[in-house]
């Protein structure tokens, strides 16, 4: 009896991460699929980089968020 209730909790133990795992590995999906989707609404002109800027990036001086002119 003793070992069937420890195969039972291992078993529950088992399904509980495996359903966290999934959750998990779902919620970093549907986030890369929404920035995806954002960036691909936003447009041709406007780079990936440029919605979603890194944290230790610094912007270059001539960084312009419009349509760019040759010689502007």
């Amino acid at each position: 009896m003793k070992n069937t209730y420890r195969l039972i909790g291992f078993v529950i133990l088992g399904i509980a991460a495996s359903a966290v795992t999934g959750a998990v590995c779902e919620a970093r999906r549907r986030n890369a699929m929404r920035r995806l989707l954002d960036t691909a609404n936003e447009g041709y002109e406007t780079a990936h980089d440029i919605i979603y800027p890194g944290k230790g990036q610094r912007r270059a001086k001539k960084l312009r968020y419009g349509p760019v002119y040759p010689g502007m």
